[in-house]
Formats: structure tokens, C-alpha cells, sequence
């Protein structure tokens, strides 16, 4: 085997190969989810796309890996390039924000899968419109080649040790430090600062050839970072003045708080807008409105998911609720609404907060409602870098509302609205509401429009749907409409207190100040073509149908195709012959990864903390799997594959709604046993294979590599559902069975 020092100049320290590997997976690990996160929240839209972000990491440590022994050092052009990446975000954002350029998510006037806050195209001919796809390919070949230095030390490593099993155990150790320690700056609420100085400290520790040039960029890189990680005075977007605004690192997003006007900002995205609920924000009300003037029961017991800063939970309580769950699933976010909401809604007795995912929070409590509202649950961010799932998927499918529905109380009502955008998205909701409450629900538009079809574009204008199985409030909601054809809200909350909103004109007032007046009125609903709608295995309510979106599609063979053109220009791939069955091998086990990370979210929720708690336990299932071979010291591989595969076709054949009706000890058994153990076979499978590696930097870099073949084919959880992408996987590892060169079939030797 050639060692790292000889061949070329990537150095490491040869006398202790197994710390350094340790401490380099570490800093890879923790400089990804660093890179995942900063770059998503610095770039505009880049968030929709976090797995291009990964998936760039990956491809870098893959040619870093290939590239261990050669004469090329790529470990101290790392720090220039971040440098040069850091510089490019900041000006992404100042010329979008700042300038005339506009970024065109897919096309987003007549869209083919909606991300909100996409959709406000720029009319003026000044405007410069840049596509997403040239945006995230440009960052995608930055990050990419960020990462093949600190994966040049790594596969360097991988060679000086001589034990290969134990050299991998200790990237995994080194791995599970890194998603530990992260996930404790996450919850500490840290900085970027904080993120990139630890990085910068540790690749310090590796560069041992040390330039002036090297240091200057990091340095340069870290005190760029640290003026956008703090309060900032900008020139406000919204207004002419220079504002302070308030900036907040949390575990989801980048939040910059507007004080003066009370407007709460997520990666770049307008988000929430506080409202003193005496003076503004009437549609908040509705609800309560046309219950009270139809004759209902006030809603006594109130449940409010994407609670947010507090304005749902102020009309609750400004409306008689005598008792409000509120969920939100960011800390920060409602952390702001305590602080700083005029109403200071969440200082109220009668509220309980809870920081949780909706629909986890459905499931664990026993209590019943009045009212259940899903208030704007809009999340700007993907639930993880390994699949499509947003924050809320999960609260958008046909099992969810059946969940909503069993909450309710005999007579209770359920209340969506937000601002949807297009009108199938309507149409689909419709559906899933009839679906599961066995009635039509109530389909309000404000302003008002008569009809909504699948091709109205809905921008600027929020629809609220309510639904409820055989819920009197909502019949005499119902006769009041056909008896007046109208209700009236007027744009000042108080006027509305003292008022009976039904009616064919605006209710009389002596006020003669007393105007601007909306009127509600119920709009029939076209759903004709709409016929798929969302499941908890296929949870995708904002894309139109199942097919991969031209957007999609075109984001995969750019990356596929850069992904080639770098592997081909700068690793030595002339000289080296990549390991198929450590590719394939990695392509399955991505594809595991996606399943189980969904499979765990839709069980315990979406949140941060779930994430890295599922991603933790991943790598210690490899990690077992590893010290199994390590004790066991298997030498055919056959017996595993065979396990591997019917643990597969078990996750395959077995709904993941089948676990959620069991007892809470018995779906995390179940559920653990059926996420993970194909991943502890698969990782018996990879480990008895790299035991006996004979070129460790080339086997792990083709198996990275592996792993970017998987992270495209999840793109085909839109078509499919992700049920069926394990067949993908099955395909994958039934590639990677097949022996190289005359090898015995399926010998560990092979």
C-alpha cells in the first residue's frame, strides 16, 4: 500500500492514524451540518434544496478519498475556497434583497410543486431573474471542492492505519461526536461563529504545511461570518430608514426580528407579522365571528398548531377560550411572541406552550377540543437534508386530519387557512377534509371569490376551510349563510365585537367612521382532476402530482453531471478503478438512511431534536455492526445479505401507519427493530468488506460516492411514495452482492 507522505502532499500524523482519523471525521461531520445550515440560511431558496448542500459534501470527501495518494494537496486550498464561498452567499443576498436580480424557483406563477415565498416574480424589465438550478449548481461546485481537502486527510488516514476495522470504528466515533456536538450548539442556540471558529480550529490542527494565505482567508471567512451572525443596522427592505434588527440563530432557522415594525423574517422569507389583536388582524377572528353571530357555544377548550409569535392564540383569548394549547415547533420563534407580542399572549394562565411537531402532539394528548387550528403551518426549511419532507408534511396527509378529527369533541370544528397559493392546493385540501370528516367542508376566500378551480392562482388571498363531522356550530354556520348570503368583517377588530356580521349589506353602525368592510361568503370548490392526495407515505400536499418536477429534474443532471465532471477532472480516476460493489453499496444504504429518517419523523415527530437523534442512532447501529465483526470476524457474507434483504421486504410490505396505533414502549420497540436493523446488516455487510481492503482511501471514497447515486434516486419518493424506495435500496444491495472479478459469490474476500 503506498502511503499518503510518499506519494503525494497530503500530510496527516502517521504515529497516531486512528486519533487523527477520529478527530477528521469529527470535523467533516460537524463542518457539514455547519455548511447545510449556514449556506441554506445565507442563500435565497437554498433551503428548499439543504440535500444539494449534502450532497456537495459528499461528492468533496469522495474525491478526497480517491485523491489520498495523489501528488496534489488539496487541504490548503480549503480555506480560500470557503472564503470565496462565504463572499458569494453575502453577495446572493445583497443582490437579491438589495439589488435587480430575482431568483425563479421552477417557474413559480403556474408551478409544478409550490415553496412558499417563491412566488413573487419580478415585473420590472430592470430586474435580472436568475434560475435556482444555476444559484445551487454554482454553490454545489464550491462546496464541493471545499470538502476534498479534509476528505484527502481522511482517506490519508484511512491508508496509515493498519487496522481496517478499527480504523472505521473510529470514524464513526468520530461522526457521532460530531452530530453529538452540534446538536448541542443547536440547542444552545449558537452562532455560526461559534460553528465555523470550532472548524477553523481543527483544520488548523490538521494543515501542517501552514501559509500566511491560509490563515488570512479562515480569519477573513470567521469575521465576515461574524458580522452577519449578530444584530445588524441594515437598510430595512420594507422601509427607506436603517433599522436595528433583532438576529436569532435557531435550531431551524435564521430569524431576523424587525422590532419597530413587528415583522419576523426565516432564511431571507417573510414569515410572521405580530398584530396587537384589538387594532389589526381581524381574519383571526373569523372563526369565532361566525360561531358567536350564528348562535354557537363559545370554543371553551382551543387547540392551536404553528402557533408561532401569538396571534391565534390572542384571538382565542380575546374570543372566550378558557384554555389554549398552543404548538409551535420552534423555540425561538415563540421565545419572540412572549417577549415582544403587544397582546403578550403566552404570559396568559389559560395558555399552554408546547415546543413540539404538530402532529406529535396530536397523538400523545388525551384531551379533546372545541377548536383545533392550523394556524399558517408553513415551514420555510426541509425537515432534514435527506429528503423532500418539509416541517409540516406530515401535518397535510389523509391520516393527519383523521387524527385532527378524533380530537375534536362531539360538535367541534377544525380550521386550516393560510395563504395556498394555487388553486389545487385548495381542491386538495377539500378532499382530504371530506375524507376524513364524511362532510363538505366550508370554503371561505378572503376577498371573497365565488368559485375556486384547480388552475386559479390564489396569491394574496388566504382561504380558511372548515370542517367538522356533524357539528351543529357548523350547520348553523351554514343557515346563516343561506339565509343572508353574507357575513361582514370590518378591518377594525373592535367594531366587529358588537356587531352581527350576517347579513346582505354591512351591519349598521352610528359611527360614521365605521369602514372598509369584507364580505365572507362561502366558494365552491372544483376538485375535477384532483385525485391523489397526500399520505403519510406519499406527504407531498404542495406538489401537483406524482412525477418528479422539471425543476427536480433538471437540478439532478446538473448535479449528476458536475458530480462527473469533478470526479473526472480532479481525482485521479485514470489511474484508479473505483470499488462497484462499495458504490452500490453506498447508493443502498442512503436510500435506508432517507427511509428511516421519514419513518421516525411521521412516529415521534419532525423536530430538530428527533433528527439528530435518529441520525446518532444510525451511526451507532453502524458502529455495533462493526464491533460485531470485529468480535465475530465473519467471512461469508451471504447470511447477511439474505437478513439485509428481508429486513427490506419487511419494511416494504408493513405500512409505517401501522406502527402509530401502538402503545408508546411498543412503537419504539417495533419501530427501532424495523429501522434499524437492515442498517445493522448492511453495516455487518460494508464492514467485513472494508476489513479486508487492501486500498481503504479508494473502497470509502467509492462508497461516498455511492451515497450521492442514492441521494438522487430520492427524488423519486415523489413518484413512488417513500415506501417503495426501499425496492430502489433492494436493487442497489443486490448489485453490490455481485463479486468482483473471479471471487467466490458473496465472499467477504471479494
Amino acid at each position: 500500500m503506498t502511503d499518503a507522505h510518499t506519494a503525494g502532499e497530503t500530510e496527516i500524523t502517521g504515529s497516531r492514524p486512528y486519533t487523527d482519523l477520529f478527530l477528521v471525521s469529527f470535523l467533516i461531520l460537524f463542518f457539514e451540518l455547519a455548511c447545510i445550515r449556514w449556506f441554506g440560511s445565507m442563500v435565497v431558496f437554498l433551503s428548499f434544496f439543504s440535500n444539494i448542500v449534502l450532497l456537495a459534501t459528499f461528492l468533496g470527501m469522495s474525491v478526497g478519498c480517491l485523491s489520498a495518494t495523489s501528488g496534489r494537496d488539496w487541504a490548503k486550498r480549503t480555506t480560500p475556497l470557503f472564503l470565496l464561498a462565504v463572499l458569494l452567499a453575502c453577495g446572493t443576498l445583497v443582490a437579491f434583497h438589495y439589488g435587480k436580480v430575482m431568483v425563479d424557483v421552477g417557474g413559480q406563477g403556474s408551478p409544478q410543486q409550490v415553496y412558499f415565498g417563491t412566488e413573487f416574480r419580478a415585473t420590472d424589465i430592470s430586474k435580472f431573474v436568475v434560475p435556482i438550478e444555476i444559484v445551487a449548481a454554482t454553490f454545489f461546485v464550491l462546496i464541493a471542492l471545499i470538502f476534498v481537502g479534509p476528505g484527502q486527510m481522511m482517506g490519508a488516514a484511512f491508508n496509515q492505519a493498519p487496522d481496517r476495522l478499527r480504523a472505521y470504528i473510529s470514524n464513526i466515533g468520530g461522526s457521532l461526536t460530531g452530530i453529538a456536538t452540534f446538536a448541542l450548539a443547536s440547542y444552545l442556540w449558537t452562532s455560526p461563529l461559534v460553528w465555523f471558529a470550532v472548524v477553523l480550529a481543527l483544520w488548523l490542527y490538521f494543515l501542517k504545511r501552514r501559509s500566511l494565505t491560509q490563515l488570512y482567508c479562515g480569519l477573513a471567512a470567521l469575521v465576515l461570518i461574524c458580522f452577519l451572525s449578530y444584530n445588524v443596522t441594515l437598510r430595512s427592505p420594507y422601509q427607506s430608514d436603517g433599522i436595528l434588527k433583532s438576529l436569532i440563530w435557531s435550531p431551524y432557522y435564521k430569524i431576523v426580528y424587525a422590532p419597530q415594525q413587528k415583522i419576523i423574517s426565516t432564511n431571507n422569507i417573510g414569515h410572521q407579522t405580530m398584530v396587537k389583536i384589538q387594532e389589526g388582524g381581524p381574519a383571526y377572528s373569523l372563526p369565532y365571528l361566525l360561531n358567536r353571530d350564528a348562535g354557537g357555544r363559545p370554543f371553551e377548550n382551543v387547540l392551536i398548531i404553528g402557533a408561532g409569535s401569538g396571534n391565534d392564540v390572542s384571538a382565542a383569548l380575546a374570543n372566550g377560550a378558557k384554555h389554549v394549547d398552543a404548538v409551535e415547533i420552534d423555540p425561538a420563534i415563540y421565545a419572540l411572541g412572549r417577549t415582544e407580542h403587544a397582546n403578550h399572549p403566552y404570559q396568559d394562565p389559560r395558555v399552554s406552550v408546547h415546543i413540539d411537531d404538530g402532529r406529535s402532539f396530536l397523538r400523545k394528548t388525551e384531551q379533546k377540543y372545541d377548536l383545533i387550528v392550523y394556524a399558517l403551518v408553513d415551514s420555510l426549511v426541509l425537515h432534514s437534508g435527506y429528503s423532500s419532507l418539509r416541517l409540516e408534511s406530515f401535518l397535510f396527509t389523509k391520516e393527519a386530519f383523521q387524527d385532527v378529527a378524533a380530537r375534536l369533541r362531539p360538535g367541534g370544528i377544525f380550521v386550516v387557512y393560510n395563504l395556498f397559493r394555487q388553486g389545487w392546493i385548495v381542491g386538495r385540501i377539500e378532499k382530504i377534509s371530506e375524507g376524513a370528516f364524511g362532510t363538505q367542508p366550508l370554503v371561505i376566500s378572503l376577498p371573497f371569490v365565488p368559485s375556486i378551480r384547480p388552475a386559479d392562482q390564489e396569491f394574496g388571498r388566504l382561504t380558511m376551510i372548515l370542517s367538522a363531522a356533524n357539528a351543529p356550530a357548523l350547520a348553523s354556520i351554514r343557515q346563516e349563510f343561506d339565509k343572508h348570503q353574507s357575513f361582514w368583517i370590518n378591518k377594525r377588530p373592535t367594531v366587529n365585537e358588537s356587531l352581527n356580521g350576517y347579513g346582505p349589506q354591512p351591519p349598521p353602525s352610528s359611527d360614521p367612521s365605521v369602514s372598509e368592510w369584507n364580505r365572507i361568503s362561502p366558494a365552491s370548490v372544483d376538485t375535477a382532476g384532483i385525485n391523489q392526495v397526500p399520505s403519510d407515505d406519499w406527504p407531498f400536499l404542495y406538489l401537483k402530482g406524482r412525477t418528479i418536477p422539471g425543476l427536480n429534474l433538471r437540478s439532478m443532471a446538473i448535479i449528476a453531471g458536475l458530480s462527473l465532471g469533478i470526479v473526472y477532472l480532479f481525482s485521479p480516476v485514470r489511474r484508479v478503478r473505483p470499488n462497484w460493489r462499495m458504490f452500490f453499496l453506498g447508493a443502498g444504504f442512503m436510500l435506508i438512511e432517507t427511509k428511516s429518517v421519514v419513518h421516525v419523523a411521521l412516529l415521534f415527530g419532525s423536530t430538530w431534536i428527533v433528527n439528530s437523534v435518529v441520525f446518532f442512532a444510525i451511526l451507532a447501529m453502524i458502529l455495533a455492526s462493526n464491533l460485531y465483526v470485529l468480535i465475530v470476524k465473519p467471512r461469508k457474507l451471504w447470511p447477511y445479505y439474505l437478513l439485509l434483504v428481508a429486513s427490506l421486504l419487511i419494511n416494504i410490505v408493513v405500512p409505517m401507519s401501522r406502527f402509530l396505533g401502538l402503545p408508546g414502549s411498543e412503537k419504539i420497540v417495533a419501530s427501532c427493530l424495523v429501522v434499524f436493523f437492515p442498517i445493522f446488516f448492511a453495516g455487518i455487510v460494508f464492514g467485513t468488506l472494508f476489513r479486508d481492503s487492501t486500498k481503504p482511501d479508494i473502497d470509502f471514497g467509492s462508497n461516498i460516492a455511492g451515497a450521492i447515486l442514492g441521494g438522487l434516486c430520492e427524488a423519486l419518493s415523489l413518484m413512488i411514495g417513500f415506501n417503495y424506495l426501499l425496492v430502489v435500496a433492494v436493487i442497489f444491495y443486490l448489485l453490490s452482492a455481485i463479486p468482483a472479478g473471479r471471487s467466490a459469490v458473496l465472499n467477504s474476500s471479494a
